[in-house]
């Protein structure tokens, strides 16, 4: 039986690379952030962020050369009562949204490990359009389906909540991955690492490349987003205990003309800056081409694994590190519902490598034939058709 695809697609600008929480109300109006130099932020957990540059070391247990199917420390848990033998199943899956490039080279990632099980006859899917309610009411019909198993990546963590926690109530497993809710109902969380581990990467890099006294100028995106505010909270820590002197802490809403123009200014107002740490890598390119522009020399850079950065950090020979948030977890939640469908055991918490991409490694990620917005980890080279559905 051909598998059928219920699709709701609409396109969107770039936004966040993967991660979305709800926003606090004390936005800033501008797009300068506080300082570093203010303390730690009040996203930062000591605990937690052990713990994620812990399992930066941890040995993954699963298939070599699979790291969507590897889990580090896992904790297993048992799924015999949602066992469902036979196949044919309904798998559904609520998405946030396909509104970025990160996002889309994840669910087409995601369709085509689907085409690999088929017992998965049919494939439901709502895209919520980055629209709290709209998820919510996605939730809402598909729990009214005949769905073996219910997918959601959550657009916020405290608003889906509840919808999440009544999908669970229905007896349907509910598998949550990507972005996080505050319940413990759903039968595995699958993610990578975390906002911490990405966070440290980069600033780790920059210690280590910049010498005491340098200028830092950290690019965000925006404020009050869950993962990204740990990815600073982490740099910051690093940071305020390096000797460097972080100059400037701007928002850059993931517009490349304004990273550019950000740039510029500070390049202008101290002279020099010797490190730019991102929180996401999606306008990397645009910061690389504002040093270009002003005729000085592109200092140590923080990225991320999407072709256009680093097919530039080759050319140019760039000084630089791409942590990632593989786009390889879109492939997890598809053999995570088969597996608890088959009464498998899963890990209540699937913690997923998180590697980063160094000038060691750096020319293996290339794929000059993939579009420029392609995230290198997705983890998809070997499927069948590649590289066609996600050019």
């Amino acid at each position: 039986m051909t598998k059928k695809l219920s699709l709701v697609v609409v396109a969107g600008a770039l936004a966040l690379a993967g991660c979305s929480s709800d926003l606090p109300d004390d936005k800033p109006a501008t797009g300068k952030s506080s300082s570093s130099d203010a303390g730690k932020s009040k996203f930062f957990d000591q605990a937690e962020y052990n713990r994620q540059l812990a399992f930066r070391d941890a040995k993954p247990e699963g298939p070599d050369g699979k790291p969507w199917e590897q889990m580090l420390q896992p904790e297993l848990v048992d799924t015999a009562k949602f066992a469902k033998p036979g196949g044919n199943y309904t798998l559904c899956f609520s998405n946030a949204a396909v509104n970025n490039p990160w996002r889309q080279v994840g669910y087409k990632t995601m369709q085509q490990e689907v085409k690999l099980h088929p017992e998965i006859t049919t494939f439901t899917v709502l895209d919520a359009e980055a629209k709290d309610d709209k998820q919510i009411s996605d939730i809402q019909s598909l729990s009214a389906k005949n769905c073996a198993a219910i997918i959601i990546s959550p657009n916020t963590t405290a608003t889906l909540t509840p919808a999440v926690e009544q999908a669970c109530a229905t007896g349907v497993p509910v598998i949550v991955f990507d972005r996080g809710v505050n319940t413990s109902c759903p039968v595995t969380f699958i993610h990578p690492i975390g906002g911490f581990a990405f966070g440290a990467d980069g600033a780790e890099f920059l210690k280590e490349k910049v010498k005491p006294g340098g200028k830092i100028l950290a690019l965000r995106i925006l404020p009050g987003v869950d993962v990204l505010e740990q990815r600073w909270a982490a740099a910051n820590e690093i940071f305020a205990g390096s000797g460097l002197k972080v100059v400037g802490v701007e928002f850059t809403d993931g517009d490349a003309a304004k990273t550019k123009s950000i740039v510029a200014d500070y390049i202008q107002r101290e002279g020099q800056i010797d490190g730019v740490w991102m929180d996401a890598g999606a306008t990397s390119v645009a910061a690389v081409e504002a040093f270009q522009d002003a005729g000085v020399d592109v200092p140590a850079i923080v990225g991320e694994d999407q072709q256009d950065f680093l097919r530039l950090w080759v050319d140019e020979g760039l000084a630089a590190v791409a942590p990632t948030y593989p786009t390889y977890q879109w492939r997890t939640p598809v053999i995570a519902a088969l597996k608890i469908l088959k009464g498998e055991q899963v890990p209540k918490e699937w913690v997923l490598p998180q590697p980063r991409i160094t000038g060691d490694n750096v020319k293996e990620y290339v794929k000059q034939d993939m579009p420029p917005l392609h995230y290198a980890m997705c983890g998809c080279e070997d499927m069948p058709g590649y590289p066609g559905p996600w050019k």
